[in-house]
């Protein structure tokens, strides 16, 4: 077996170079006679032109075997890249959230230790989320709010000031979903809004599941027109491309201080 693989291509060259032979025989008889038509084969015995056409046949369908492998081949290879591809942007998820309420956390240690251990605890139920939950394929819509949940009470547990933030559900308690996709669009809600105004930040956020869609509405106002699309929002985007192909939709829109996207999954 070992020594057909390794000759693989000889073996193949044998093959075709057989089946060329009946070609090439009929060719000569086409210039060396002054006949205006040859017939193919001829002038052999019946049971030689048998073995022969079904030689061609055999070959036939060997290209055809081999095609198919290659197609299916392309299509395993296209899978794998692109679980690949989902895996790297899943782990791209949590440490660019971790990362900055490390930062936070480090400063917060010193100046109130009780607050940094139920910050603690709120980072490790999240941690154990997205490492567990954020390597599935899909997870349970009440477990993606419980999640968004935490998230927004370790952001008020940090910030010396008022937060408005209103979390609209009105979800089909069985739907399911591919995990860690909205916390992107609630990170960058405090990021370019929360965290930049002295006073008056709000977040609204509505989730609600219709019988074929998922939608999830966000939106916060900010002190100033800011580029929103950093690593994150491009990491969703690809995310999005990957999972849901042609069955999202994702759009922003801006009115004068307010800055709201929008999430639809679609599940036909």
């Amino acid at each position: 077996m070992l020594l057909i693989k390794r000759n693989i291509k000889w073996i193949v060259v044998a093959l075709l170079a057989m089946a060329v032979v009946p070609l090439l025989i009929t060719t000569y008889e086409v210039i060396s006679t002054e006949n205006r038509s040859v017939q193919f084969l001829g002038n052999y015995h019946p049971k030689v032109v048998f073995l022969v056409i079904t030689y061609y046949f055999f070959l036939f369908g060997l290209g055809i075997f081999w095609l198919v492998r290659q197609l299916v081949f392309m299509s395993k290879l296209k899978n794998e890249k692109m679980k690949a591809e989902l895996m790297l942007l899943k782990s791209q998820v949590s440490p660019h959230f971790f990362f900055n309420t490390l930062n936070n956390l480090y400063g917060l240690v010193a100046k109130d230790p009780q607050k940094a251990q139920e910050l603690i605890l709120k980072l490790s139920d999240m941690m154990r989320y997205s490492i567990y939950e954020g390597e599935k394929n899909t997870v349970g819509l009440r477990e993606e709010i419980d999640f968004l949940k935490n998230y927004i009470e370790l952001h008020r547990m940090r910030y010396h000031k008022d937060i408005s933030v209103d979390f609209i559900c009105a979800v089909d308690g069985s739907r399911k979903g591919a995990p860690l996709l909205f916390i992107i669009l609630l990170e960058n809600a405090f990021k370019h809004g929360v965290e930049n105004l002295r006073e008056n930040a709000y977040i609204k956020m509505n989730l609600s599941t219709s019988e074929n869609e998922i939608c999830f509405t966000i939106e916060n106002n900010y002190e100033k027109a800011e580029n929103q699309s950093g690593i994150g929002l491009k990491n969703l985007k690809r995310r999005l491309e990957l999972i849901y192909p042609n069955q999202h939709e994702l759009t922003f829109s801006i009115t004068e201080n307010i800055y709201q996207a929008q999430l639809i999954l679609k599940q036909l």
